[in-house]
């Protein structure tokens, strides 16, 4: 099974209040299961990646093979396909840890640029992650 994954972060002033939000859809765009939370205060690209090491946590408990992330943040995208180093050092630790998560994954990963109004979804939940200040439990 191929699941469909879009997640987002978002921030509030960089750094600023910042809130992740994921969406897990099945091969029929049925939602499976979508998560929000608030991450404290962070910069908008360390949220990004929050919301993509949150989306790999959740994906733990079900089985697929093949995930398919969309996220609106270029950076990501182009960071883990390989076009672009990471240079901050605050990113290089969640980007090796999420590296090592994708080594030992049973799953094909892909992970795909989209527009921001094509990410709307993952982009309320993260922005209800900032209002509430309900802060992840996993």
């Amino acid at each position: 099974m191929t699941l469909f994954a879009y997640t987002d972060g978002a921030s509030r002033g960089n750094p600023g209040e910042s809130g992740i939000g994921i969406v897990l859809k099945d091969e029929h765009g049925t939602v499976i299961a979508s998560q929000y939370g608030y991450i404290g205060k962070a910069t908008n690209n360390i949220a990004e990646y929050t919301a993509l090491a949150t989306c790999l946590n959740m994906v733990k408990a079900i089985e697929c093979s093949c995930l398919v992330v969309h996220s609106d943040s270029e950076l990501m995208v182009r960071q883990l396909n390989g076009q672009y180093k990471v240079k901050d050092a605050s990113l290089k630790k969640i980007f090796y840890q999420i590296q090592n998560v994708l080594a030992a994954a049973p799953f094909k990963f892909i992970i795909k640029h989209v527009p921001r109004e094509n990410n709307q979804e993952a982009d309320e939940l993260a922005n209800r992650g900032i209002d509430t200040k309900e802060v992840l439990t996993n």
